[in-house]
């Protein structure tokens, strides 16, 4: 769960009645005209948004179809630290940028359909303001390209096939806490959140399951009836030492996973999409799981960040045949600082480990040591966050 904590944007993840396009923005970009309407263009149109105590209006508000490349401000709103791009009903994330205090800005880019948005700041008095896209539906041109759609068919299966798995191992663990054994469940517990923090970029689109099976408390959730998921789960077992309410809960957590897996059988996906991805996966591990923050209760928080890193290198996998002939160097490099987080990995590996993860119990991993990883995995995430350019030109 990376609400309130990502810097990078999420290009997201349509359903495939979204009102959101499946293709790869173009390196240009541009401003729109001063009518309000952006002109129209086989290049990227460039969107402003001020983040101001008062709400985001993005200028313009209306634009043709295509790449479109956000660039957000945040200059003195001490209250709004965020925008997002909704569907019309807000029921989706399509893209977002987070974490950005006063004096910051940041951006993202996706390809958009003709349709009515909402750009969205939490916090702001109005926190909505209408984004108009008009024009003609445009096709992917990805699609063109034998080994993007190899690839991008290729991801389909990986995240379909991880949350069948995350249903099927989520049950298991349900029931080791239906038959009351705190110990089995504790271990069945890691084996479940693997499947998750693999296709989590996929899994947040829908911000409020995502919210429902792996909000942590205090970061989204802030109100005791609504913390549901699996860290509710999670601090019942090794916080609380109770399998009380646990049963419940854990059955709510495999109807939501279920949701989940009929909503990824329709999903749509994008080379662009991937590679946002795979730098959200690792920016998550970056920031979550290093400060101990994601598995606060169970300190299992090593096995679901090598699940992020996991996740990540998928993607880069599977994009490995275009990227040999478009930027071998950078496929190199990706490879190279890949190994680097591997070789910080190896030293915490344990057989059983703790609780039979494979890894030591992360609150034994000290400071200085973490700091390591940091200094590896932010150089593996740097390098990661050009794929985004390669699939895109």
């Amino acid at each position: 769960m990376r609400r309130g904590r990502r810097g990078a944007a999420v290009a997201a993840v349509t359903a495939a009645l979204a009102l959101a396009a499946s293709g790869c923005a173009s390196s240009g970009s541009h401003s729109g005209g001063s009518s309000g309407t952006a002109a129209s263009s086989d290049k990227t149109t460039t969107v402003t948004i001020d983040l101001t105590p008062q709400g985001c209006t993005p200028k313009p508000a209306t634009i043709t179809a295509g790449a479109v490349q956000f660039n957000v401000t945040n200059k003195d709103a001490g209250s709004v630290s965020e925008a997002e791009l909704r569907t019309g009903d807000l029921a989706k994330i399509l893209g977002e940028q987070e974490n950005l205090t006063p004096g910051l800005s940041g951006g993202f880019s996706l390809q958009l359909q003709p349709g009515s948005y909402t750009i969205n700041c939490p916090g702001a008095t109005q926190p909505h303001a209408t984004f108009t896209v008009t024009g003609k539906a445009t096709g992917p041109a990805w699609e063109s390209n034998p080994q993007l759609a190899a690839a991008v068919k290729g991801y389909s299966s990986y995240v379909t096939t991880n949350t069948a798995d995350l249903v099927r191992h989520t049950q298991a663990f349900c029931q080791a806490i239906d038959a009351g054994n705190l110990t089995q469940a504790k271990v069945l517990y890691p084996r479940a959140r693997v499947y998750y923090e693999r296709i989590e970029p996929v899994a947040e689109i829908w911000g409020s399951l995502d919210t429902d099976i792996d909000g942590r408390w205090e970061n989204p959730v802030t109100v005791a009836s609504q913390f549901i998921g699996f860290h509710r789960i999670e601090q019942l077992l090794w916080a609380n030492n109770t399998l009380t309410g646990a049963p419940a809960l854990c059955a709510g957590l495999v109807k939501n996973e279920q949701q989940l897996l009929t909503l990824v059988h329709s999903a749509q996906y994008n080379p662009l999409e991937m590679a946002s991805g795979a730098t959200d996966l690792i920016n998550e591990a970056a920031t979550a799981k290093i400060s101990g923050e994601e598995e606060r209760y169970s300190n299992t928080d090593l096995p679901v960040f090598q699940a992020n890193v996991d996740g990540a290198m998928e993607v880069v996998s599977l994009l490995q045949p275009y990227l040999q002939g478009k930027d071998p160097s950078l496929l190199a490099q990706i490879n190279q600082r890949h190994a680097a987080v591997a070789r910080q990995m190896t030293q915490y590996k344990a057989s059983p480990g703790y609780d039979e993860t494979g890894y030591v119990e992360y609150s034994t991993v000290l400071d200085t040591q973490r700091r390591q990883l940091s200094a590896a995995v932010n150089a593996f995430a740097e390098s990661l966050s050009k794929l985004s350019v390669q699939v895109s030109g």
